[in-house]
């Protein structure tokens, strides 16, 4: 009786997203287990996962769960080596795309739909929005809960954009030709030194932005079959065009040796007007800055289009799962679905708090969600977004098409000579992923 209470209690909250006891597992009795837990950085969200852990390990005090962070660009690596030595960590949390391997090489185990009080997978696509679940998916069962979903979003500075005569609420950038037209209008230099940049790309998010500018052209980096690399040549010179126009080799407005963009644009501080990320900057700007939060100076408009798209394509998005390990013994499994559930329970305080979005139908139509500045055209431009490319080669083709952007950026190498060479680069990596 004392288990199915604890199970129930569990699925009304992850169902609501409203706070409950954390739940009991079941079965422990005075065995001690450890659960170790691995995640990407975010010091505003491991403020509220160790309150979350605390209260797990209050009610079960034979559990103890180490909490371990990572950079995002060293978790992958990090996740791997460790796996590799069968030493990886009880729960885990990766980006989709790097993700699909630890999946497919049979080191994540099944949700346990019975430790999150649920019937089965069923009920748990229940509580998603459509398609939510689609990555982590195999033959009819789910292998990880989604902590996050990201699409971005321009933000843009209005003072800096007035300053230069642009009135924000009509002139604001709506597409790619505009953006490079309005960085030339702010940009300042000393000699060839950006002291001002209009926009600037984010450099660390190549698939999620500039795979869409091709998309909207009719091009695709992987064919819908996933055999082919580079469709649409047309679409790919003309959205790298694009890239040099914009760095050093080109007009020099925008560079990845500067500071992030969003980093600057969060300080207001002039040197950056206008820059890419998702609805949970605006936590971070409120924490680190939060008169320009609480100011009208900034706002956020929709991902720009081509002036001649031929389908309207925004920001792919991407997604982290929470993850067991497959390799820990059944109970310490059960023990740790539990805790994920636990804490994703909490769907409105990550929103609040950290500005994630956890995307179960119950928090995208709650109040604390529409109610967040510029969330309505997140969720606009959600309507048009697909996940990032997730597949076997999903980490090398990110790392090609960040090579191929940044030569042809920084080194002034000719789009027509990179396209070619991350054709075939491109290629080898989808073959030998076979």
């Amino acid at each position: 009786m004392k288990r199915a209470i604890a199970l129930f209690v569990l699925a009304i909250a992850i169902i609501a997203s409203v706070p409950a006891q954390a739940p009991v597992v079941p079965g422990l009795g005075n065995k001690k287990i450890t659960i170790n837990l691995w995640t990407h950085e975010d010091p505003n969200r491991s403020i509220i996962e160790k309150k979350y852990i605390a209260e797990f390990m209050a009610a079960n005090p034979n559990i103890t769960v180490n909490y371990n962070t990572y950079p995002s660009n060293r978790i992958f690596e990090a996740l791997t080596t460790a796996f590799a030595g069968k030493q990886g960590p009880e729960i885990f949390n990766v980006s989709i795309g790097n993700a699909v391997s630890f999946i497919d090489n049979g080191r994540v185990s099944p949700v346990d739909y019975k430790a999150l009080g649920l019937k089965g997978p069923v009920d748990l696509e229940a509580m998603y929005l459509p398609g939510m679940l689609n990555a982590v998916e195999r033959d009819g069962d789910y292998y990880g809960l989604p902590l996050e979903i990201t699409n971005m979003c321009l933000y843009v500075n209005r003072k800096m954009l007035k300053e230069v005569g642009i009135d924000p609420d009509k002139e604001w950038p709506k597409t790619w030709e505009d953006l490079i037209s309005l960085s030339e209008k702010i940009v300042k230099r000393e000699g060839q030194i950006i002291t001002r940049r209009g926009f600037d790309f984010r450099y660390d998010a190549y698939t999620n932005l500039f795979i869409p500018m091709v998309e909207q052209l009719g091009g695709e980096y992987v064919s819908k079959d996933g055999k082919k690399a580079i469709i649409g040549d047309e679409a790919w010179l003309k959205a790298l065009q694009w890239m040099k126009e914009l760095g050093p080799a080109g007009k020099n407005l925008g560079s990845p040796t500067y500071t992030a963009a969003r980093t600057a644009f969060d300080k207001n501080d002039g040197t950056v007007a206008m820059s890419f990320s998702g609805l949970y900057q605006e936590a971070r700007m409120k924490a680190s800055n939060p008169n320009f939060y609480n100011s009208k100076d900034w706002m956020v408009v929709p991902f720009p289009q081509w002036k001649d798209s031929k389908k309207k394509v925004t920001a792919n998005y991407s997604a982290h799962y929470y993850m067991v390990n497959a390799e820990s013994d059944k109970l310490v499994q059960q023990a740790s679905w539990m805790l994920v559930g636990w804490m994703l329970s909490h769907g409105e305080e990550y929103l609040e708090k950290v500005a994630i979005i956890q995307p179960t139908k119950k928090l995208i139509e709650s109040p604390i969600y529409k109610s967040m500045p510029y969330s309505d055209v997140f969720a606009k431009d959600f309507e048009n977004a697909k996940i990032v490319y997730v597949g076997k080669a999903s980490a090398r083709l990110s790392t090609l098409l960040s090579e191929t952007i940044q030569n042809v950026m920084v080194g002034g190498v000719d789009p027509k000579v990179a396209l070619e060479k991350l054709r075939k680069s491109a290629q080898e990596a989808l073959d030998s992923a076979d």
